[in-house]
């Protein structure tokens, strides 16, 4: 194979890889001088004269003359008779450059040479896109759905770029067919060998708040600034803003009118109901926002154990215990996700003839008594009142447990 010939076969990379012609003729030296060390054991006295635009490559070996019969190192000596075939009027002491035909190097050592180059082609590009996905982790972004497997859905964006969304990163009712454009973040991207892995997400809490970003003028603008976000994806989510001028209202303007602004982002989260609240660094206020739609009396701080999440009680009447803790607890858990405190509801007002079903943990494991009072039943009364039915449905609790549970309470009232 010629020289030119070869050079115009590696021209497809430069083309296919949008390699620049620096960082080509670099790879294209860095293998050639690869393949010249395994030839003749070193190439520090060669030279290399690249062209890839117009398929010019051109290999000196510079070497010494010396005497005939005392060549010592053939890669960097050359006897005076050898050198005369060269240029008749060489002399001993003389330096000698000849050029090296691709063909010298042998067939296999030319496919070598081909194989080494592609590597290092693919090995640049992999750097590249691992380098220019890192710096877009945490960012929007959308891709197509190219196939889609049990586990993941494989996405290609516009550059043939390939990127992850496992089945753990999906919204619950996302349904996707190929040819889909999906909108998520980088999660994370990682080197798996030399390939990049790109895992694409839908439930980071990010992906919200990128979404406000996009939606939302003044967020993107920076007039509000979005604290804190509590998500459980596809279900319900609470977002804290805040605003440093005082003529915008942070949550009028991320909801809009009758919901017009925040309409777009539920329907991207498969109706995700999202509670937008105000921002503030009164701890008191702030949980007693994050609760919302329920009302609370007051909260009670309590004193933090160490390894512990700091426990905060939240004092209700009765009738919004059931809209503090949600259905499944769902409320409560983004409220304590959001505000940081394990909060525990109280009813105020408890009727001096009720108890607290925490109070029977002693006979009722605990797994069951948070049932019930993720249920929004925390009292034995409130327990007591309640058709079976409609507590085995409320807690998905056996009947045969809530029954149980029952017949304790019943001997507190009795005995």
């Amino acid at each position: 194979m010629e020289n030119i010939d070869l050079i115009e076969s590696f021209s497809e990379f430069k083309d296919d890889k949008r390699i620049d012609r620096a960082t080509l003729m670099s790879i294209l030296e860095e293998v050639f001088r690869a393949a010249l060390k395994r030839k003749y054991g070193s190439d520090a006295n060669f030279d290399i004269i690249i062209n890839p635009d117009k398929g010019d490559l051109e290999i000196w070996r510079n070497r010494v003359v010396v005497e005939d019969g005392e060549v010592e190192e053939p890669n960097e000596e050359i006897a005076l008779k050898d050198a005369r075939k060269i240029e008749e009027d060489f002399e001993v002491g003389e330096d000698v450059s000849e050029e090296v035909k691709l063909i010298d190097l042998g067939r296999r050592a030319i496919l070598a040479l081909r194989q080494n180059l592609i590597s290092k082609i693919h090995e640049h590009d992999n750097t590249n896109l691992y380098k220019q996905f890192k710096e877009l982790e945490g960012e929007l972004y959308t891709a197509e759905v190219h196939h889609i497997r049990h586990n993941a859905v494989i996405l290609l964006d516009d550059d043939g770029n390939e990127l992850i969304l496992p089945k753990g990163e999906q919204i619950r009712s996302d349904f996707f067919r190929k040819g889909d454009n999906v909108k998520g973040i980088i999660k994370s991207v990682e080197l798996r060998g030399t390939k990049p892995s790109i895992i694409f997400s839908r439930t980071s809490p990010e992906f919200l708040t990128k979404l406000f970003e996009q939606e939302i003028p003044e967020v993107f603008d920076g007039l509000i600034t979005i604290e804190r976000v509590a998500r459980i994806p596809g279900e319900k989510a609470k977002i804290a803003v805040d605003s440093y001028d005082d003529r915008i209202d942070p949550v009028g303007a991320c909801v809009g009118m009758k919901g017009s602004r925040i309409h777009g982002i539920v329907r991207e989260l498969g109706n995700e109901n999202i509670d937008v609240i105000n921002y503030t660094k009164n701890e008191n206020l702030f949980i007693a926002r994050a609760l919302s739609p329920a009302k609370v009396e007051s909260v009670e701080f309590q004193e933090k154990k160490e390894g512990e999440k700091p426990r905060v009680k939240v004092f209700l009447r009765p009738e919004e215990v059931s809209k503090a803790i949600g259905r499944g607890g769902v409320n409560i858990r983004l409220a304590s996700q959001l505000t940081g405190y394990e909060l525990d509801v109280q009813r105020e007002g408890l009727d001096d003839e009720d108890v607290e079903l925490t109070e029977f943990s002693d006979e009722i494991e605990d797994w069951v008594i948070n049932a019930f009072i993720n249920a929004g039943f925390d009292t034995a009364k409130s327990v007591l009142e309640q058709d079976v039915n409609l507590l085995e449905k409320r807690t998905d609790l056996e009947e045969e447990t809530i029954l149980e549970v029952q017949r304790i309470l019943k001997e507190e009232f009795e005995g």
